[in-house]
């Protein structure tokens, strides 16, 4: 055979018959996913801020991790990682997002500034400004600025509500000037959304005190005596007609120890009592996170929910 600089469609196909051997159909349509972990999407106050990034692969349409520009332009679902506005674990949802990923889209793991770093709303302005560098860097990860969605699992859950409630700004915390934070959707998965309730977080003994991660989030603020801080904190408090009109997916189990399904509902009902875009799907029996919301009969609702908001 020629030594040559082939092109998929010219190279001669093996098809000799071997005994003992099986031939598997192939689509070319399979989906695999690359993995470039650790891109630093922003630096603050000398903090590095980074991004775990998958992007889908298949025949003829492979991720080159060190080309300008990519050959396709996929939507993106971008996930703010949960911690309790603690230090991350940014991994542990990685091969979750996986089966998100296979599904056609480029999935991008945000780390915020933790709460031993900077106070609410630093969360919220982290997850706006991985948003802006995704855009800005569109071409170099294959994605569709246009089709981006948003979403988060318990205080990411709360970031990425909070990061479509906050509006464009060109001012200083905004790294990327010119660039939207805008997306077309958000998604909660069991997001601590409300600290309204006293029973907002039920396994948490040192509920609202300075010690506590809400309270660590507003500062070491004692939160028990403070309702304007807990309004501050909640996202259904600064839902009326002026909020953006940004379709809202939320998850929440009904066993949810951690975070009290009610913030959820609490939510839901704001938003549709402010006439917004919104659907909130309870799963019967699930407790905080697991993966009850990561089956194909959840992936079956958060992907047409995406599709529709690319609309």
């Amino acid at each position: 055979m020629e030594v040559k600089n082939w092109s998929y469609e010219e190279f001669p196909e093996f098809d000799q018959p071997v005994e003992g051997a099986h031939v598997v159909d192939t689509t070319g349509e399979e989906l695999g996913a690359s993995y470039t972990h650790d891109v630093e999407y922003a630096c603050v106050d000398g903090i590095p801020l980074r991004l775990q990034i998958l992007v889908p692969n298949r025949r003829n349409r492979l991720f080159m991790p060190f080309a300008e520009e990519q050959s396709f332009a996929l939507p993106c679902f971008v996930y703010v990682q949960g911690s309790a506005w603690r230090e991350q674990y940014l991994y542990g949802n990685l091969c979750q997002l996986g089966k998100l990923c296979v599904r056609g889209y480029v999935c991008a793991i945000v780390e915020y500034r933790h709460s031993g770093l900077a106070a609410f709303p630093a969360q919220a302005v982290d997850a706006r400004n991985a948003v802006r560098f995704l855009k800005a860097n569109a071409k170099k990860y294959g994605i569709d600025p246009s089709r981006m969605v948003l979403a988060g699992d318990s205080s990411g859950g709360h970031t990425s509500i909070w990061a479509g409630l906050l509006q464009d700004d060109d001012g200083p915390e905004n790294l990327f000037p010119g660039v939207s934070a805008q997306v077309r959707g958000l998604i909660s998965y069991y997001g601590a959304v409300s600290a309204m309730a006293e029973d907002s977080f039920p396994t948490t003994v040192n509920h609202h005190q300075p010690d506590s991660p809400e309270g660590q989030l507003m500062g070491g603020a004692d939160m028990r005596q403070n309702p304007e801080l807990r309004q501050a904190l909640s996202a259904e408090c600064h839902i009326g007609p002026d909020a953006p009109n940004v379709p809202v997916l939320l998850f929440h189990g009904t066993k949810d120890r951690i975070v009290n399904t009610a913030g959820s509902v609490r939510l839901y009902e704001a938003l549709k009592a402010a006439g917004k875009d919104a659907s909130l799907y309870l799963l019967k029996g699930a407790d905080h996170g697991g993966p009850e919301f990561w089956s194909d009969a959840v992936l079956d609702i958060v992907d047409p929910f995406c599709q529709r908001c690319f609309a």
